[in-house]
């Protein structure tokens, strides 16, 4: 479950620790690779002090070999330290976005409020990315920092001044990077936000494309996506010149710092205080610090969008559930759960535009619930599926509050079968079955009868066998809804609550299912909501919500003959 305390410096804490057998291999090599790195002037200088001043040819070849095992160990931890840190980045990056789909898809919910598909699409790869990629920077960053202290003890030893500039330099230049790399921070999470936006546009609109095109809709649609990505482009622009100005000033900065050491070491040699060999070996450490504190740049720009992502990462993961998934714990509540007769009863609820509703249905009746308002029916829905939590009063099933059983099992109980639910990539029949428990007492092939899905396999080349495409977009409307209603019956849920199953299908082919759903779920409890009178026919009785309240209550036909507001709703 999410908690609301999570923060983004969580989030960076968890991906480095979580790797960090391969974050310390990498450190290590890391440090190995940078401190040979600033050995080597060091090597070079002693070479020419005893080769080429002093005339010893034995001591020259041997500090050349010692310079070639030096190189042969760089190339060794170059290569094994950079395998470390992929693999802790990627590896870090591919949990979070583990971690992050476990949170969208749990019961509990609440992780996709307020945020598009395409948006947690995005922050579930380059938000991820960019915090795995934390764990490659911690890497490069303890290496600089290791040949940083490397080179400053060798300029020490060869002259203290040049020692203390570099010791008390370094620092300076870190702090005023870590100042430069603040409006970077700023402007790269407003430019994840806006991409993640447009991503989540996009996605959308595609997947509304047929219905865009069926109202003529496409240029509306067309400049709406063109704004928010007009947006997202000047978004990343400013982060692209706050990080290319950042890189400039701080380049600046180590170079004027590299060119200060280089004049003050060769102010040394010109009075004598060092030798040629040392010269030589401070200019090229010079040159040498400015690979670790351009890594030092890198890391603090990698470190500044990394922060930004982490914190977005931790709003999915710490959203607040959007119900309770632990029930109270209640004596005897230990033992196996008692058979779900399906007796339904809706005490005083309050939610949304409900407003005290009072609805009792008993087991194995089929009721039909006319709302005037759709979120008056949406409400309902979320509450009896439990997607949330009443405001006020309760739904209890079987006398019992769905608050006080368990998530899953209240779930499995009452299935609700949203109006848009999504067909699965897989054969039909697989779609059909896909919630169908064990031992079911539905026979798949009835319950595709009953919802008329029989007649869809045999005009498909394969039958029920045929391949559907992500989300049933190989299917028409009216062949989504059918398949979706014969998977709704073939789950045989105690309470099975279905929302407007028919909008998109014929007026013979409707009555054909309103008889099928009563046939089929003959002693189970069924909930219709809907406006559909061939549905409301079969019920045994309906309820119609008004202005968030029951209204009336009564036979379809009986409703239809005395209730001006119900035959508007229903035959309007």
């Amino acid at each position: 479950m999410g908690k609301p305390e999570l923060r983004g410096r969580d989030v960076l804490w968890r991906a480095v620790r979580g790797q960090r057998r391969s974050v310390a291999l990498g450190v290590l090599l890391g440090a190995c690779h940078q401190g040979g790195e600033a050995v080597v002037p060091v090597l070079i200088g002693l070479a020419i002090d005893q080769g080429v001043v002093e005339g010893d040819a034995a001591g020259l070849m041997l500090w050349l070999g010692v310079l070639a095992v030096v190189y042969v160990g760089l190339s060794f931890s170059f290569r094994y330290g950079a395998r470390a840190g992929e693999r802790a980045s990627v590896t870090a990056a591919h949990l979070l976005r583990v971690a992050l789909v476990e949170r969208v898809l749990a019961p509990e919910g609440g992780a996709e409020d307020g945020r598009l598909p395409g948006e947690l699409a995005n922050i579930a790869t380059e938000d991820a990315k960019r915090v795995g990629a934390v764990s490659m920077a911690v890497i490069v960053g303890a290496g600089a920092a290791v040949g940083l202290v490397v080179g400053a003890v060798v300029l020490l030893r060869i002259s203290v001044t040049l020692g203390l500039l570099v010791l008390i330099g370094t620092p300076l230049l870190l702090w005023l990077g870590h100042l430069l790399s603040k409006p970077l921070e700023r402007r790269s999470e407003t430019e994840q936000e806006r991409a993640a936006r447009a991503s989540g546009v996009a996605a959308d609109l595609v997947a509304g494309l047929r219905v865009l095109k069926g109202i003529g809709a496409e240029p509306a649609a067309t400049a709406r996506y063109r704004g928010i990505s007009r947006d997202s482009l000047s978004a990343t622009l400013r982060a692209a010149r706050a990080e290319a100005w950042q890189n400039g000033v701080v380049t600046v900065l180590t170079g004027a710092f590299v060119a200060l050491v280089a004049l003050v070491g060769g102010r040394l040699a010109a009075r004598g205080d060092i030798g040629i060999g040392e010269l030589v070996s401070c200019v090229a450490l010079a040159l040498f610090l400015i690979g670790p504190l351009s890594e030092f740049s890198w890391v603090n720009a990698e470190l500044a969008q990394g922060r930004a992502s982490a914190a977005r990462i931790a709003g999915v993961l710490g959203a607040r559930p959007a119900v309770d998934t632990a029930p109270p714990h209640h004596p005897g509540a230990d033992g196996p759960p008692p058979p779900v007769a399906g007796r339904l009863r809706l005490r005083d609820l309050s939610y949304g535009p409900l407003d005290a509703i009072d609805i009792e249905i008993d087991a194995g009746e089929t009721v039909g619930v006319v709302a005037a308002d759709p979120a008056d029916a949406s409400a309902l829905l979320h509450c009896l599926g439990r997607r949330a939590d009443p405001e006020r009063g309760t739904v209890e099933l079987d006398g019992r509050p769905l608050t006080a059983l368990d998530l899953a099992q209240a779930r499995g109980a009452i299935l609700v079968a949203e109006h848009d639910a999504d067909l699965f990539e897989g054969t039909l029949l697989e779609n059909v079955v896909a919630a169908a428990p064990a031992g079911a007492r539905v026979d798949p092939e009835a319950a595709m009868a009953a919802s008329g899905t029989d007649e869809v396999a045999r005009s498909l080349p394969d039958g029920a066998g045929t391949a559907v495409t992500a989300r049933g977009r190989s299917l028409s409307g009216g062949q989504r809804q059918r398949v979706a209603l014969a998977r709704a019956l073939a789950a045989d849920a105690p309470v099975l609550v279905v929302h407007e199953p028919s909008t998109a299908v014929d007026a013979v082919t409707e009555t054909r299912m309103a008889a099928g759903i009563k046939e089929i779920r003959g002693g189970r409890t069924t909930v219709l909501v809907t406006n559909s009178p061939a549905l409301l026919a079969v019920t045994d009785r309906v309820v119609l919500l008004r202005g968030g309240r029951v209204a009336a209550t009564g036979t379809h036909g009986h409703l239809v003959g005395v209730h001006a507001d119900y035959r508007t709703a229903v035959l309007a």
